[in-house]
């Protein structure tokens, strides 16, 4: 029986794409290089700043310059993150109906503290959430199952009565090791070149109430 559901936060529950985006193309200016457009970007915005950077600038971490590429990424989201962050169509729905029913929900995302913190406040879910957990508040970020593991101890549940929602594999990946029932969130940032339906995922939804005949 499900008692909790955890989201992932970018492309998930919140729609971040056009700050990060938008970052990127200051990047990419200061670099000589032309903007791209949002729907460029949004397929990758769920990837963070690895995606991103590979994106704009076709470079992996095995790059030299990756390291201060990301960095200066990093420093330049940090200026506009808080621009226009808002709720995905339909998740405020789902959130109260979640609550309605005498469930918990929490946030579990690869994305550094420093951004996920206020990020959360901002939008009023910090007193609702009954965990957030950041990608460097654990050794290894997602597709480990240590923040998710992480978040279930905090909350005091057995990882077999939650449920983890999120729209990249390494999500499906994370909530699998770590004992979670998973779904696939198609409605987030899925790039034409995804192929959810392989990911093993115990299901997958195409908008956020579908969520509650899942639970």
């Amino acid at each position: 029986m499900i008692s909790t559901i955890l989201f992932d936060l970018d492309g998930t529950l919140v729609d971040t794409a056009p700050d990060l985006g938008h970052a990127l193309n200051i990047q990419l200016k200061q670099h000589g290089r032309k903007p791209l457009s949002e729907a460029a970007i949004r397929p990758f915005a769920s990837h963070g700043s690895r995606g991103l950077i590979g994106l704009g600038f076709g470079i992996t971490p095995s790059d030299a310059s990756f390291i201060a590429m990301r960095d200066e990424y990093l420093a330049i989201y940090d200026t506009v993150f808080m621009r226009s962050p808002e709720l995905l169509e339909g998740i405020a729905e789902l959130l109260q109906a979640i609550e309605n029913k005498g469930l918990k929900w929490g946030v579990v995302t690869n994305k550094p503290g420093r951004f996920t913190r206020r990020l959360i406040e901002s939008m009023g879910l910090d007193k609702r959430a009954v965990c957030v957990v950041s990608g460097d508040d654990a050794a290894k970020p997602k597709p480990s199952p240590e923040t998710l593991l992480l978040a279930c101890s905090q909350i005091g549940v057995s990882p077999q009565h939650c449920l983890y929602v999120g729209d990249a594999e390494r999500d499906i990946q994370a909530g699998k090791a770590a004992g979670l029932k998973t779904v696939v969130a198609l409605f987030g940032y899925i790039d034409v070149t995804d192929k959810p339906y392989e990911w093993g995922a115990d299901a997958l939804i195409d908008e956020p109430k579908a969520l509650l005949d899942l639970i």
